[in-house]
């Protein structure tokens, strides 16, 4: 007898869902088993002739889900119930259930919209939102709106959005499964920042080991490596536990024995990604520790490339995860995190169709027949400005029309199971009778860690012709597969010559050849213009050109992680029409000089490079002094105290005809005529600066610029100081403080008027105090200033009232003598 399960109780409401309308939705939580009773229920029904397909998010869930429904029916699994993944199949004749992920029946369904034979479609774990799972829902809907109204679409989700998802789905039914419920215990325990996640791991486990003493551990990491380097920690710690990885890079063999008991009784610790978060249950787990910690793709425009973050769990997520503790009886979740931080936490999972590349999926739309992938039936449609950019560049390799609409040559790509750029490679590599060895090559590249995790993608290929298991030999059968649609899809055999891997690798990505910068060991720059860091020790850094295949990070500093050494003559032999031969003109801040030199160009790279005269199509100097002047600003030019100090008077006077956007716009009319005299920006002198600035000027203007910012100020003692317009405290003149006797009113300036800044010195020009209110100096702190100049300057007047003093210039002495 199999267990009951919550699931059960509803099965008979969606049936009858199901026999009123083609579609319908269900929501149940983990462990409620939808996964397992959903999809074999349907075989006997009236409408079901055909067979069920059953989508699960990822291979490992796929297998199990098949191999648990095949246990339960009493069967092994290749005969009723069967299941296709990218490396591994089990299906017959008989097969009448059969279990795939999303991205294999988005290739089915491309290549057969009608999905003959077919009688239900049902979507597991639809909340996840990955953009496989978003893209194959969407073709479905199309498919039964103009194809298929007797298809049957069942749409199944852990989270309480099923509404939205039965709007989606023309007003669908939604069935809820309420699920069992066990107890479980939330237990934050927290984590230090400056401790390693394996160390806070270790710290965990070790406390749920002495706080629980039986129920195996399930344990959520971000990635494979902190995977890894945790199981090292806890094996180093020699606990009594039994410990396995769970997650894509793992053999199927191992995988398996992590979703049951261990046969001889011992506790287990498995170590997985979200993989683990939902699907089957996994059998004894009782405790979960869970790191807070996802990893997931972004599409990084600026790089070109997929880059994969670590950012905090969502909420759903760590609600998931935990929930895995309690699927078969009480359990208890620590989490390396404060209780009051679960608020922090983003509530859902970013749908992808937001984060990720979208040129499959206009590619694959564009072979549909729509070439506006909005007009799918999306939960979230992609934004325009994502669909434009992938457009650009399926145009860019042929594949889509300047109308949008698919190509032969992007009939080809669609047909091929390959990321579009791999795909693109297969086919040219077919025409050069290399099927084989690039179809190695790009299940290589899509299958993480298979090889190895070196830098060198060849010497990876290698490692891979000697590894043993089933996921090897899964990846030698689909190479065998790819190799074989690339020679049936391939025309012009034989048009192309043959290439190394790196050639293949820059048949790919042609903006990713990248050569090492002069001087720089592993500093890499990109066709494209990107720059490339490789850790200098590897021995890849010995190659001057790399093709590159994997990368990480942001545009401003892309790491390597796969790459190929590619000669320069194959680079020339493989982009000869894209090298453009060019004479170019730059300006030269540091020497204040025009550069001319003639190029051969690949993009951002200058292949070679030598001077070159006005005869070969060399710039005018004058064009390319005034390009650089409006490319970087004013700040080129070498001002000086004169023409600086009429500008900073124009800015206070409020004339716009001097300011910095003002000159930008103006430089063929002052700076032009300026330059035919002169050496360089920075030699054109001062007052030439200053004539030409004033000539801006019309009368009015000049006018209004004395009145309200004139150059100097007059003191009561008759002598004149250059006003600074460019002092932090405003406009400022420096001035002996003897000069300024019988001054009772402070100066003023402008409009509105603000007053004049008054830095008074001592007759040595030494500062004594900077005032904007001279009255209040005379009839406060004077005084004091007063009776400390006395003793250093004797000779000089210091009276007590300096409001009604004279002012004076020079010394008591030789003002007597003047007045005698």
């Amino acid at each position: 007898m199999r267990q009951a399960l919550p699931i059960d109780a509803v099965l008979p409401d969606i049936m009858a869902a199901l026999l009123l309308k083609p579609n319908a939705v269900v929501v149940a939580p983990p462990g409620a088993g939808k996964t397992t009773r959903v999809a074999p229920a349907l075989l006997d029904q009236p409408w079901c002739k055909g067979t069920v397909w059953l989508l699960s998010p990822r291979r490992l869930a796929a297998r199990a889900a098949a191999e648990r429904i095949a246990e339960e029916m009493g069967e092994a699994v290749g005969g009723r119930v069967g299941y296709a993944t990218r490396l591994d199949s089990k299906q017959s004749a008989a097969t009448r259930l059969l279990v795939m992920t999303p991205g294999l029946f988005r290739n089915r369904i491309l290549a057969d919209p009608e999905l003959a034979g077919v009688s239900a479609v049902l979507f597991d774990e639809v909340h996840e939102r990955s953009l496989d799972g978003d893209f194959a829902l969407a073709l479905a809907i199309d498919a039964q709106q103009g194809l298929r109204d007797d298809l049957r679409l069942v749409a199944m989700s852990a989270t309480l959005d099923g509404a939205r998802f039965g709007a989606l789905l023309g007003d669908a039914p939604v069935v809820r499964s309420e699920g069992k419920s066990w107890p479980l215990d939330l237990r934050h325990v927290g984590r230090r920042a400056e401790d390693r996640l394996e160390a806070s791991m270790l710290s965990a486990v070790r406390q749920a080991m002495i706080d629980e003493s039986a129920g195996d551990m399930l344990a959520f990491l971000p990635g494979a490596a902190d995977i890894e380097r945790t199981a090292a920690a806890v094996e180093a710690a020699g606990l009594p536990l039994i410990v396995h990885r769970l997650h894509g890079q793992i053999e199927p063999t191992q995988q398996r024995k992590a979703l049951v008991r261990d046969p001889s009784g011992g506790r287990k610790l498995i170590l997985a990604t979200s993989i683990a978060e939902t699907s089957l249950t996994i059998e004894g787990v009782r405790i979960v520790i869970d790191a807070g910690l996802s990893r997931r793709p972004r599409f990084d425009r600026a790089a070109g490339i997929a880059r994969l973050v670590t950012e905090r769990a969502s909420q759903a997520s760590a609600t998931q995860r935990a929930g895995r503790a309690a699927r078969q009886g009480p359990g208890v979740a620590y989490r390396l995190w404060e209780a009051a931080a679960t608020a922090g936490m983003p509530p859902f999972d970013p749908p992808e169709i937001h984060e990720n590349d979208l040129m499959p999926v206009v590619l694959d739309c564009a072979s549909w027949g729509i070439v506006d992938p909005r007009q799918l039936g999306w939960l979230d449609p992609p934004s325009p400005a994502a669909i434009a950019e992938a457009k650009a560049r399926l145009r860019a390799i042929g594949a889509l029309g300047d109308d949008g609409r698919i190509t032969a040559h992007g009939k080809a790509l669609a047909a091929i199971p390959l990321p579009v750029p791999l795909a693109h490679m297969l086919l040219d590599a077919a025409r050069a009778g290399e099927a084989d060895m690039a179809a190695k090559l790009a299940v290589l590249l899509t299958e993480p860690g298979l090889g190895g995790r070196g830098v060198d993608v060849d010497a990876r290929l290698q490692r891979w012709k000697g590894m043993k298991g089933d996921r090897a030999e899964g990846a030698w059968r689909l190479a065998r597969r790819l190799a074989a649609i690339g020679e049936k899809l391939a025309v012009d055999a034989g048009a192309l010559d043959d290439r190394s891997v790196g050639g293949w690798i820059a048949t790919a990505w042609p903006d990713r050849v990248a050569r090492q910068r002069a001087g720089q060991r592993g500093e890499y720059l990109g066709t494209g213009g990107r720059a490339y860091k490789l850790d200098p020790l590897d021995p890849l850094a010995n190659s001057e050109w790399l093709a590159i295949a994997d990368a990480q990070g942001h545009a401003a500093g892309v790491r390597i992680l796969g790459a190929a050494p590619i000669a320069l003559a194959e680079v020339e032999a493989i982009f000869a029409d894209q090298i453009v031969n060019r004479s170019a003109s730059s300006y030269d801040a540091a020497s204040d000089r025009v550069d001319h030199r003639r190029e051969r160009r690949l993009g951002a790279i200058a292949l070679t490079s030598g001077q070159a005269g006005r005869s070969e199509g060399a710039e005018n100097d004058i064009v390319v002094r005034l390009a650089a002047v409006r490319e970087k600003g004013l700040g080129l030019i070498g001002w000086g105290a004169v023409s600086q100090a009429l500008r900073q008077r124009a800015s206070f006077a409020g004339l716009d005809t001097l300011s910095a956007p003002a000159l930008a716009d103006s430089l063929d009319i002052w700076l032009a005529p300026l330059l035919e005299r002169s050496r360089g920006l920075r030699d054109i002198g001062d007052q030439r600066l200053a004539d030409a600035l004033s000539g801006l000027l019309d009368w009015p203007a000049r006018q209004l610029l004395e009145k309200l910012a004139p150059a100097d100020y007059a003191t009561p003692a008759g002598s004149r100081h250059a006003i600074d317009y460019g002092a932090d405290g405003g406009p400022t003149v420096s001035v002996r403080v003897q000069e300024m006797f019988g001054l009772g009113r402070h100066p003023v300036i402008g409009d509105p008027p603000v007053p004049l800044v008054l830095a008074l010195t001592s007759p040595a020009h030494r500062p004594i105090q900077t005032s904007r209110d001279i009255a209040s100096f005379w009839s406060g702190s004077w005084s004091e200033v007063a009776k400390e100049m006395r003793g250093r300057y004797p000779k000089h007047s210091w009276p007590d009232d300096p409001a009604t003093a004279r002012p004076t210039l020079l010394t008591k002495a030789a003002q007597a003598r003047r007045d005698g």
